[in-house]
Parts: structure tokens; C-alpha cells; sequence
């Protein structure tokens, strides 16, 4: 079943990045270059914040998972072994009428005739392969043995570094190797926003396993996946997981699971976790000539591991994350009357801005002074934001819109000009409650850390 389609609410989304600096177009000012984007200020720092987070779940809490970090820049020896260079492709159509170039699953089919989606026409030129990676050379000459890719995918790497890791981190099956890195492909038709890109990033398991353990430790992965998105605010209620039928599975997998997110733009893939059997080192150690194997000190034999691969985008799971946590509702302004407000919903431990100071008036010095005082208190342990421009309602506003979850104010209790108990506490704002409460400025470090978490 399909989600249903908001394309009003998709370009608000949209126009909200580029205005709060989340996401621009990449070279805009030359006109854009299409599937690659660029990440702003509070971008840069959800796409960090999300990419930290999957390294402590998935690395830093665990015993049995070690990371590293591939090259980019990758041995066409080592695409071809895996497949990606005869097999790495899509069927593409020309549209005759509008000139688009289109990926064969997307044409729309009317009355049993397939036309092209943007214009509706008929006039289509058979479908031919195209390769999607992106192929570049090495050296001072462009020459056949000069060739190199981009890495369509991070997991090559590590089945290519597996023997080297092995023996330096000592691990005993089951284990895991992680990575977060740039990918590229040539996309026929980027779409959807940062959706599906040309240049893109991905956090990838390869979860390495005895045969019979594989089946079971798919169905693990997948529950820890999707914990993994609850963790950070995507709600459980617009995730789906499919189990891909055989038919459409690659050849080499025994069983895969898509976790999907109901976008605004439809129900897409944010995951996938694929029982991938021992595929990959076992073509890499045909192809190289060198020993792939694990030696198990137990039982004394050698054995090629198989492996469960749970493969997350970065730009996929930022755009879910804006896209569950928008929000439009009502809140006071400063005199006391209902206005509109946009609001993002996101998970503190997400949100680019963890908490906002504000002194009540910019051109009261003692105002200013204790809040920049405790911007300095809390600036180890979290980011922070300063603003004192404005009336105060509006600052709510500005941090509500770009997902700050608190926002503390600096007044004249916070002086002790109206009352002595009050000296040296704050008001405490929630984003999402907008319920206020007073707080002791000492107290502000641990209590925020608490619930940031």
C-alpha cells in the first residue's frame, strides 16, 4: 500500500531548509548542479548529530563492531570482482517529446500504454543500460589502465580490508565492521529533493556470521534498525518494513528487509538490511588470489563467513527526520493573541541547537551579562545559540521553527530586583509544550543534559 502524496506540505519542507539554512542547492548561483546538494549551518550540524549517533549504537556500545573509514577513490579490480562493473546499471528511455531521460519504472501506464511522467507522451525510445557509476583516471595520462571509480557503495571496502581488520582487531565471529562515507552514482533522474541523489552518504554495517547464524541475525538487525529510528524521533506509526520477494531480491541474498518512511512525496526506502550469504568475500577472493577465510581456534576449520548488511542513507534519514518533525500550529505572540507557528518536532538529541539564550532586553548590561555568562556554562556540553534581538515571542518563534527544544530567559528575577529567592534562576522554555518553568542557573547543565539524551 502506498502513502498518500502531500505536495504542499513537501514544498514547505523544502522552502524551510533553504530559508533556515538546512540544505542549499548545490552551486545554485551557477545555475545548480542537479543531485548534489549542500548542507548549511543547522544542516551541517543534524547531519553530524545523526552520524555520531549511529557510531555510538552501532560502534561505541557494542563489543563485537570495530569501524574504519574506506577511500573514495576505488581499484576498478575491486568493482569488477564485485559485480558493479558489468552489472551496476539501470534501463533508461529517452521521452521523444520532452527530451527526458527516464528510468524504465518510471513511466506511467495508461490504458495499457506507457507514457512519459512529466509531459505525457508516447514517443519512446527503447530502453538501453546505463551505467551509474561515475568512472574517473588516476595519474598524469587518461589512459584504459588508468581507470578508477567513485564508490558506488561503502561496503566494498570493508569486504576488501576484512583479512586486515580481522587480524588486527582480533574479533571472533559474529562480528561487525561499520562505516560512514561519501557514495556516488550516476542517477538517470535525481528526484524528491535530497531523496535520490547523485552524490550522497551512507552508514553501512557488514555484519560478518557463521551460514547458520544468518537468518536469525537478519531478523535482529532489522528490530535494531528500527529501534534506531524511533531512538531519533521518526515515528513508528510511518515505518514499514518489506519483505522483498524473491524475484525481486539480488541473486546472492537469502532473505531482505526495505524499512520504509512515509514521505510526503510517497512511501520510500530509508534501509535496507540484506542477508547478503558470503557472496562478496567469496568473489574477492577469487578475483585476488589471497585468503578470505576465517580460522575458527575452536573447531579448528576455515570457513568464508557470510554476512547481514544494514545500510542506512545519511540524506534520506536527515529528510525523514525534517519530514516527521515539521509541524504547523498556534501560539501566543507577546500580547497575549493566537498566530500561526511553524515547528520542528525534532528529537532533542538530533536538533542542531540543543538550547537557546536569551537576555530579556538587549539594552539592559546585567540582562546581557548573566546570559552571556551562562552561554559560556553551557556551551561544553551542548550547542547553543544567542539572540537578543527582537521582541521575545519572535526569538521563540525564529529557534521553534528550526527545532531548538529549550530556550532559557534571562529577566529581572534572574537579577533578584523583584524577588531575593528568585536570584540567579531562569525560565526554562519547551519547544514542543511551550509550558515554562523556573530553574536554578547551576542546575541548567545537568538537568538539560538529561534530557537531551
Amino acid at each position: 500500500m502506498s502513502a498518500p502524496t502531500d505536495v504542499q506540505r513537501m514544498e514547505k519542507i523544502v522552502s524551510l531548509c533553504k530559508r533556515r539554512g538546512f540544505i542549499f542547492q548545490s552551486s545554485e548561483i551557477y545555475g545548480g548542479l542537479n543531485g548534489a546538494w549542500d548542507y548549511g549551518p543547522l544542516g551541517v550540524e543534524l547531519k553530524r548529530n545523526l552520524k555520531n549517533y549511529w557510531w555510538r549504537v552501532m560502534v561505541h556500545e557494542r563489543d563485537d563492531v570495530v569501524g574504519m573509514d574506506g577511500a573514495i577513490l576505488t581499484h576498478p579490480a575491486v568493482l569488477k570482482a564485485s559485480g558493479h562493473v558489468e552489472g551496476f546499471s539501470d534501463p533508461m528511455i529517452d521521452c521523444r517529446t520532452c527530451k527526458a531521460h527516464l528510468r524504465a519504472d518510471q513511466l506511467v501506464e495508461k490504458k495499457g500504454v506507457k507514457q512519459c511522467p512529466n509531459c505525457g507522451g508516447k514517443d519512446l525510445t527503447e530502453a538501453r543500460q546505463f551505467n551509474l557509476m561515475f568512472e574517473t583516471h588516476v595519474g598524469a595520462s587518461a589512459e584504459e589502465s588508468s581507470i578508477a571509480y567513485l564508490r558506488p557503495e561503502t561496503a566494498q571496502s570493508i569486504f576488501v580490508q576484512f583479512k586486515s581488520i580481522l587480524e588486527v582487531s582480533r574479533k571472533k565471529l559474529p562480528f561487525g565492521i561499520a562505516q560512514i562515507g561519501k557514495a556516488f552514482r550516476n542517477e538517470i533522474n535525481p528526484r524528491n529533493f535530497t531523496f535520490r541523489s547523485r552524490e550522497f552518504e551512507q552508514m553501512e554495517l557488514e555484519y560478518f556470521c557463521r551460514p547458520e547464524q544468518g537468518m536469525e541475525l537478519l531478523e535482529y538487525w532489522k528490530e535494531e534498525r528500527l529501534k534506531f529510528y524511533e531512538n531519533i524521533g521518526v515515528g513508528r506509526a510511518k515505518l514499514h518494513v518489506l519483505n522483498v520477494a524473491d524475484a525481486e531480491r539480488a541473486f546472492y541474498s537469502k532473505g531482505t528487509y526495505d524499512i520504509e518512511y512515509d514521505f510526503p512525496f510517497g512511501r520510500q526506502e530509508l534501509e535496507g538490511v540484506a542477508y547478503r550469504t558470503d557472496y562478496d568475500l567469496s568473489q574477492h577472493q577469487k578475483a585476488s588470489g589471497k585468503s578470505l577465510e576465517y580460522f575458527d581456534e575452536e573447531t579448528k576449520e576455515k570457513i568464508i563467513p557470510h554476512v547481514v548488511e544494514p545500510s542506512a542513507g545519511v540524506d534520506r534519514t536527515v529528510l525523514a527526520m525534517i519530514c516527521e518533525a515539521y509541524a504547523e500550529d498556534e501560539a501566543p505572540n507577546d500580547k497575549g493573541q493566537m498566530e500561526s507557528r511553524i515547528v520542528l518536532r525534532l528529537h532533542p538529541r538530533m536538533a542542531p541547537i540543543k538550547c537557546a539564550i536569551f537576555p530579556l532586553l538587549k539594552n539592559k548590561e546585567q540582562l546581557v551579562a548573566k546570559a552571556k555568562e551562562i552561554v559560556w556554562l553551557l556551551r561544553p556540553h551542548m550547542t547553543v545559540f544567542y539572540d537578543e534581538s527582537g521582541a521575545i515571542g519572535r526569538r521563540y518563534r525564529r529557534q521553534d521553527e528550526i527545532g531548538t527544544p529549550f530556550g532559557v530567559t534571562i529577566d529581572f528575577e534572574t537579577l533578584g530586583e523583584r524577588d531575593l529567592a528568585l536570584r540567579d534562576t531562569v525560565t526554562l522554555r519547551d519547544r514542543d509544550s511551550m509550558q515554562q518553568e523556573r530553574v536554578a542557573i547551576q542546575d541548567l547543565p545537568m538537568l538539560l543534559r538529561e534530557r537531551i539524551r
